[in-house]
């Protein structure tokens, strides 16, 4: 039950951020420069666009996102890190939440709050921090949010060109909103299969997020979608080398099969006590 309420909770984070960065976003209007006041547009918004055109070397504004993009996911790295150990653990633990879930099955509120207790004696236990992996959901959202505005609202910004797109204007083609939503699945998928288990909830998340990316890049700057791109494609080759989950499944399979040997091992080695306590 924690587990599925955990992916829950994730979605509807994803869901509340999502409609929080259609709100913000529609907030301001208006053109962004070294003279804007407020915290957001002045020392945000417009520094995500100095950062970018700094990186745009020959003028290529879609350089300047794509290497923009690695920098972030470079300095967010020991986050994203943290976020898989976290749930390393926390995949460690599920049997024993299953114990606890078995033990205080009834519904009374006195039984809940003792396993309620108990769970998060066991998170403190084993150093499980539950939500950490809405963590990079936040950091990234408020990152989305001024891009887009950069894109959309600083003027250095709004004449950029990659291939057949403005940078300020959604893909016409629905291309990289498609790539983002396909990196975004892959990035996705590789993560649930290091699970232990798998349920409804997961297969949800994994579905979801992506049709969410490609609704919201079919609607925004296709230099967002540009950001989507690269971000998630990050994230499957950090997947792939930090928490391979074929590498992981392996292991487990491995320590099973120990587990197995020995079980089988004590077994005989027992077999002949218990054969002579029949003949006697």
């Amino acid at each position: 039950m924690k587990k599925k309420s955990y992916w829950k909770k994730r979605l509807l984070l994803l869901v509340a951020m999502s409609v929080l960065l259609f709100v913000l976003t529609g907030c301001g209007t208006g053109q962004i420069t070294a003279h804007s006041t407020g915290i957001w547009d002045r020392y945000i918004v417009y520094n995500f666009a100095r950062c970018i055109s700094f990186l745009s070397f020959g003028g290529n504004h879609a350089l300047g996102i794509i290497l923009f993009t690695i920098i972030l996911r470079i300095i967010l790295l020991p986050l994203m890190h943290y976020q898989t150990k976290q749930m390393r653990r926390t995949q460690e633990i599920q049997p024993k939440l299953k114990e606890l879930q078995q033990k205080y099955s009834s519904r009374d509120p006195e039984t809940q709050r003792k396993l309620n207790e108990e769970t998060q004696r066991l998170y403190s236990e084993y150093n499980v921090n539950p939500f950490s992996g809405c963590l990079p959901l936040l950091i990234q959202m408020p990152i989305l949010m001024a891009l887009w505005q950069a894109l959309s609202r600083v003027e250095t910004l709004t004449n950029g060109h990659f291939l057949w797109m403005d940078l300020s204007q959604p893909d016409p083609y629905f291309i990289l909103p498609l790539l983002a939503a396909i990196f975004t699945y892959i990035a996705s998928k590789l993560t649930s299969m290091s699970q232990i288990e798998s349920n409804v909830s997961i297969t949800i998340m994994n579905i979801a997020m992506p049709v969410m990316i490609f609704f919201m890049g079919m609607n925004l700057a296709s230099g967002l979608s540009l950001y989507w791109v690269v971000s998630n494609a990050f994230q499957v080759v950090q997947t792939l080398l930090i928490n391979n989950p074929f590498k992981i499944r392996k292991e487990r399979e491995e320590k099973l099969r120990k587990e197995r040997y020995l079980q089988s091992k004590l077994y005989h080695a027992q077999s002949p006590n218990r054969n002579k306590k029949k003949k006697k």
